[in-house]
């Protein structure tokens, strides 16, 4: 190897790997369950100063710099699980590092690795049969599965900055994700931060909200909205040449080229007005001289709506984002009942009712602080993001621990008729399992020794729906609680995590390639 590159091999690398991913395990493990801590993320570089406070296993993850390579692996695994359901993000990081903690005990005592993998393959199909076993399906009674969704919103919750207000905000998210019908697209749910007030004055607006303003001299309200969104300079035709320059004679000169601008602007705004709209919508600035064009004509403009916004702005009115104006008949024009202009807070906006994409709606948030409307947006998008995978794939697990004492019992009972080593390591699978219940009440305070055993127990008399209430601080029926998760989720936590310790698991040797030589710059400044 060329000088300054390094290796780590055999025992020394497996050993790195072990140590990077449970440090990465230990970070987050206390913000599991109902009642983790929240940790405090202070931003460096560009952003130096700024703060974030979040129990998001995710975004704690994405934003602390590892160097450790299986730490890269669970921070990876963390953003898939986040990308994929939504939620689940700090379990899947957590069961991972404890699967590979009882790997690190049975590598000392000698066990080979792959004899290892071998039996967490075997304890993750045992596992994953006894989890489908367990899964209920209330999708064929709409009152049942609405019940079941409130549940699992409130579980999702109930773990983040919301709990306060959890009945509140479930009922909020599982309405809006009613009235996707299905279609899964949280496009058409948009979420605004408002600073003032308190949580619990936020709300579900059955419309799409735009954070802008009308134009002066605009009309403020419009009934049967005929609308055309675009992305066009609205201002002076600057020369974009770089370097040009105009040389002129006289002052008069110049007055002719302004004159040659405004008529230049003229003419676009009454192709624009060609289309028979009454609502200009522009992605870019629209300038003094052609806002009173369209005030005069008596369209309502709205200018600098941003990239994101104009693209959902697009979906929800059903129209088409135009650049050129030539053609009108080959343009898509948004439609909606009404477009109007609402205050929220402090400032003013513009609501827009009967869109025709009817599941469109917006969820205002109100907080004290910028950090607060940040935490709470990410825990409704956990919630919703959940809730939609839910509609998708309709069965639901219970949660508190029971699900995973559940697995556990499953994968020992199997242990115990298979011969050989890859019993040792099914044992140290369900073991791993039953560290999430365990970390949950030693999360909340509570004797974590007592608790899981009284739930082991009550699981082995056959009580099979029996998990923690860590409101109470004791062993009870999770369907008598409500405490419900989604299928899903579980299933790719179990999943996502046994994968990513076997592929740690395999690993015998880290080489890191030698850095880039610099070299002088004899470039002539």
């Amino acid at each position: 190897m060329k000088a300054e590159a390094e290796e780590e091999r055999s025992e020394t690398a497996r050993l790195s790997s072990f140590v990077g991913a449970i440090a990465v395990g230990d970070l987050v493990r206390s913000t599991l369950g109902p009642r983790g801590m929240d940790k405090i993320l202070v931003a460096m570089g560009r952003n130096e100063g700024s703060i974030e406070v979040t129990n998001d296993g995710a975004t704690i993850l994405r934003n602390i710099g590892v160097d450790n390579p299986a730490a890269k692996i669970l921070v990876d695994i963390s953003k898939t699980q986040d990308d994929e359901v939504g939620d689940g993000t700090t379990s899947v990081v957590v069961l991972a590092s404890e699967l590979l903690r009882e790997a690190e005990k049975l590598v000392s005592m000698r066990l080979h690795p792959q004899t290892i993998i071998a039996g967490y393959r075997r304890a993750t199909d045992f596992a994953r049969s006894a989890l489908t076993d367990s899964a209920l399906d209330n999708s064929s009674d709409p009152v049942k599965f609405r019940e079941d969704l409130m549940k699992i919103a409130k579980t999702t919750l109930s773990s983040k900055i919301l709990s306060q207000h959890k009945e509140f905000f479930a009922n909020l998210c599982v309405d809006s994700v009613l009235r996707l019908k299905g279609s899964g697209n949280l496009d058409a749910i948009q979420i605004i931060k408002k600073q003032g007030g308190t949580l619990g004055d936020s709300f579900l607006d059955e419309g799409f909200i735009l954070e802008k303003k009308i134009g002066v001299n605009q009309p403020k309200r419009i009934e049967n909205a005929k609308i055309l969104v675009a992305n066009t300079p609205m201002d002076t035709d600057k020369i974009k040449v770089f370097g040009s320059k105009i040389s002129v004679e006289s002052t008069a000169k110049v007055a002719e080229l302004e004159l040659a601008e405004k008529e230049k602007m003229k003419g676009k705004v009454q192709k624009i007005l060609k289309h028979e709209i009454n609502v200009f919508i522009n992605r870019q600035l629209i300038y003094n001289y052609p806002e009173q064009l369209f005030a005069d004509a008596g369209v309502m403009a709205i200018e600098h709506a941003d990239f994101d916004g104009i693209e959902r702005l697009a979906l929800v009115t059903g129209s088409e984002i135009a650049s050129t104006f030539d053609n009108p008949e080959l343009v898509k024009l948004g439609r909606c009942d009404l477009i109007e202009e609402c205050i929220i807070g402090e400032d003013r906006m513009i609501r827009l009712s009967g869109v025709p994409l009817g599941e469109a709606c917006t969820i205002v948030l109100r907080g004290a602080t910028n950090q607060i409307l940040d935490e709470a947006e990410r825990s409704l998008h956990d919630a919703l993001c959940v809730l939609t995978q839910t509609v998708k794939e309709t069965r639901t697990v219970f949660g508190g621990g029971c699900s995973e004492t559940l697995m556990a019992r499953a994968v020992v009972d199997a242990a115990s008729h298979v011969p050989g080593k890859e019993a040792l390591a099914m044992e140290s699978f369900a073991r791993a399992l039953l560290m999430i219940p365990t970390i949950i009440a030693d999360n909340a305070g509570y004797d974590s020794a007592q608790l899981v055993s009284e739930l082991r127990a009550s699981h082995a008399e056959g009580k099979k729906t029996m998990g923690l209430n860590m409101e109470e601080g004791i062993v009870a029926c999770m369907n008598e609680v409500g405490i419900t998760e989604s299928f899903q989720v579980k299933r790719q936590v179990l999943l996502s995590a046994s994968e990513a310790a076997e592929m740690i698991l395999r690993v015998d040797d880290i080489i890191k390639a030698a850095p880039r030589k610099r070299t002088a710059d004899r470039g002539h400044c």
